[in-house]
């Protein structure tokens, strides 16, 4: 068996549903990958960005949840800027099939087993 690769989940806490989803996906046997994140309802300290840093330095890559909620989730773009300084790869998938909300700086692709698992194959 693979090493399990770690991937950070980045969403707005607006979209905690869908990544619920995401995390269910992991459970597949076949998926040797664990998601990992660090949703807060609180505002952001310095001691949740330390440790936000600290997962996303321990993690292989980072999926973006993207909707039109990313737009204005300050903890989710701290988070994509803080992979994107620790040169981790990053890769956007829309949370939902009718929103096509672009995010500047993410690559974003449809929502698909085939997108999730040929990103996280790739790291």
């Amino acid at each position: 068996m693979a090493d399990t690769k770690i991937i950070f989940v980045a969403f707005a806490i607006e979209d905690e549903r869908q990544r619920d989803f995401l995390k269910g996906q992991s459970l597949h046997p076949r998926a040797p990958y664990e998601f990992i994140d660090m949703s807060v309802k609180e505002p952001y300290d310095s001691e949740w960005k330390q440790r936000v840093r600290t997962r996303i330095r321990r993690s292989h890559g980072v999926i973006v949840l993207v909707s039109k909620n990313s737009l204005t989730s300050s903890g989710q773009k701290w988070e994509i800027q803080c992979a994107k300084e620790e040169g981790k790869p990053v890769r956007g998938i829309w949370a939902y099939k009718d929103d096509r909300t672009p995010l500047a700086g993410v690559t974003t692709v449809a929502w698909s087993d085939a997108n999730i698992a040929g990103f996280i194959d790739a790291l």
